[in-house]
């Protein structure tokens, strides 16, 4: 059997990735596309593009009827589910064979046996737990379908767990369409470490090493290496050989991901993906192989090799992603008007210059993949490239990942799952480039420069104000006969134009990139906004003032709340749900609800005004006490 095209059932970056094995092959490529992504990157580079009406997830990207409907239309004689949405649905795998097209993934039974993470773990000898009490804390919360860290929460006391089963059970439901969920021991100070697997149908399994995956935020993954590292030889084997016996228990077929917890010498099983994963590429990488390649050779029915190639070297990927860590990771929407990596690493993204990143999908722009022979040199090269990358548009978490890649408990090999409890405060402090304001204020002035004969004294100083890091700088310059100046002795300016500004410090000369975007100005990695020369006064907020972080909907508001209750600081007020994820909307003081302006359903933008807490003074918060 030959296959020659295939429709992808995603978006964004993972079906990039599949389309640039196909186009490599010659194998031609079909698009599913939702409204909000007409235009979206996917869509402009597969050979054909159907389109699935409406925008969110339910509408579109999970509808296997639609997605089966689109692939006979557009002629493809297979499916590839890439990694997300229906990957791991033994309903549309069988859809998609019922029609007559091939799967290019895993036996439907096979995924009915392992994407239930309870089944999955029963078949590995492993019970959820049915009753929690004090002495089962903290536990973890998470759903039976799907992954990602969405539908998942950590509970340290016990009279927060029925919100939580409730919250996750709402978040699980709205990403996978199945709102199951279960409960399970947590692991504190453990790491996430995984092996990958690739099965065909004669009956070979290779397990293509370990990979590391414990720096995460909200439960999902941002930086992950392959191997994992300081792993003992003995524990290594015993992963692998878990991993098999995973594969072999289901008669798995292509590739997967099987999960685990390790704390010491001990692993405890997690669960079983059975597609292939986002942070696949650092395994590609580190054994010389296309594992997308592999997935088609495997669905045509060729064998693998008796044994797997040998690993070279060591492999580290970091997901970028639009959104701003130091606020509880609200993901960000708008303009990618640049992102560029230095030559020398791996980019997989779904956007391009000027696409638009939206409200309805995940927030992550692309991965940024660094091989070397060694650990050190490959997170080295990986921290430099994304330090160089242009990334302009939204907020991003950019400026974390460097500094992640760079903390010494990262680069020791000691960190675990709880890296960014411990350590987001140090991350996320702002560090701005102090002379990044005097070089967008140059080189937006360049060219200004006029001057006449009645001009014999010295000008008075020029100045600019821009929003960097979230406080307000002054950029102080003067147009001299000899052109723009610094306002300042301890600068000389040594070159201006409208791109590339040189200042000399103390004998050092730094050369500064800048582009600029409307009011948005980026110097290097450095993001300013351009501050209008006076105020608008209407722009100002009622001290209290609770405005939605990103546009989304309103899913919950707290029950009873209402304008005039008494809240606490830290109370959580509403629930907004964006990028398939809800975020918690809670009081900034202590004090009063004065006004409320959020209702369940309700549609809201960025900056819209959600609610109002006047804040009690102390002396009268005490005597109510």
């Amino acid at each position: 059997m030959t296959i020659s095209t295939v429709l992808v059932a995603n978006r964004g970056e993972i079906a990039c990735r599949v389309f640039r094995t196909c186009a490599e092959a010659g194998i031609r490529t079909v698009a599913v596309h939702s409204d909000a992504d007409e235009g979206a990157l996917h869509a402009r580079v597969a050979d054909a593009a159907v389109r699935l009406p409406g925008v969110t997830p339910a509408e579109t990207y999970l509808r296997g009827d639609l997605i089966v409907k689109a692939a006979v239309a557009a002629g493809a004689d297979a499916v590839h589910p890439g990694y997300g949405f229906l990957s791991e649905n033994a309903d549309f795998a069988r859809a998609v064979l019922d029609a007559g097209l091939v799967w290019i993934g895993p036996p439907p039974e096979a995924i009915e046996a392992m994407a239930s993470k309870t089944r999955a773990k029963r078949l590995m000898g492993v019970e959820p737990l049915s009753e929690v009490t004090e002495a089962d804390l903290p536990v973890l919360v998470k759903a039976a379908a799907g992954g990602g860290g969405r539908g998942m929460r950590i509970v340290r006391r016990l009279a927060d767990l029925d919100a939580e089963l409730a919250a996750a059970r709402a978040e699980a439901a709205s990403a996978f369409g199945d709102g199951e969920v279960f409960v399970e021991p947590y692991l504190e100070g453990g790491r996430h470490v995984e092996v990958q697997i690739l099965a065909d149908t004669h009956g070979t399994v290779w397990a293509l090493g370990t990979r590391d995956c414990s720096l995460q935020r909200r439960h999902q993954k941002v930086i992950e290496e392959a191997p994992a590292p300081g792993l003992p030889h003995a524990l290594r084997r015993e992963l692998d050989g878990l991993a098999v016996r995973a594969a072999r228990a289901v008669g798995y077929v292509g590739a997967g991901t099987v999960e685990f917890l390790v704390a010491g010498d001990r692993a405890q099983f997690l669960e079983m993906n059975t597609r292939l994963q986002v942070e696949h590429p650092v395994t590609e990488a580190v054994f010389g192989v296309d594992l997308v390649a592999l997935q088609i050779r495997i669905a045509e029915g060729h064998a693998l090799d008796p044994e797997p190639p040998l690993p070279r070297g060591h492999a580290v990927e970091a997901r970028l992603y639009a959104e701003d860590p130091a606020r509880d990771w609200a993901p960000q929407t708008g303009t990618l008007h640049r992102l560029t990596v230095p030559e020398g690493v791996r980019l997989d993204t779904g956007y391009t210059g000027g696409d638009t990143i939206g409200v309805h999908y995940d927030p992550m722009l692309a991965k940024v993949v660094a091989h070397a022979p060694t650990r050190a040199e490959a997170v080295r090269r990986l921290a430099g490239a994304l330090e160089r990358a242009a990334v302009h548009g939204p907020v991003t978490n950019r400026d974390l990942l460097v500094r992640s890649l760079r903390h010494e408990e990262f680069t020791s090999g000691r960190m675990d799952t709880g890296f960014y409890d411990r350590h987001l405060a140090e991350l996320t402090a702002p560090a701005p480039d102090p002379y990044a304001p005097l070089a967008a204020a140059l080189a937006d002035a360049h060219g200004r420069s006029r001057f006449g004969g009645w001009r014999n004294l010295p000008s008075q100083p020029q100045v600019k104000r821009y929003l960097m890091a979230g406080e307000e700088h002054e950029a102080r310059y003067r147009h001299t006969r000899a052109g723009l100046a610094a306002d300042t002795g301890e600068v000389r300016v040594a070159h201006v134009d409208a791109r590339t500004v040189v200042l000399e410090v103390d004998g050092v000369r730094r050369r500064f990139e800048v582009a600029r975007y409307g009011d948005q100005v980026y110097v290097g990695a450095t993001a300013l906004t351009a501050l209008p020369r006076f105020p608008d006064p209407a722009a100002q907020r009622a001290p209290g003032s609770l405005l939605a972080p990103m546009p989304g909907t309103v899913v919950r508001v707290a029950e009873g709340l209402a304008a005039g209750a008494a809240v606490r600081a830290g109370q959580p007020l509403l629930w907004l749900e964006a990028m398939k994820m809800e975020h918690r909307i809670s009081a900034p003081v202590t004090g009063t609800l004065s006004a409320l302006h959020a209702a369940p359903g309700q549609q809201v933008e960025v900056g819209a005004l959600l609610a109002v807490v006047t804040e009690t003074p102390v002396e009268a918060h005490q005597e109510e006490q």
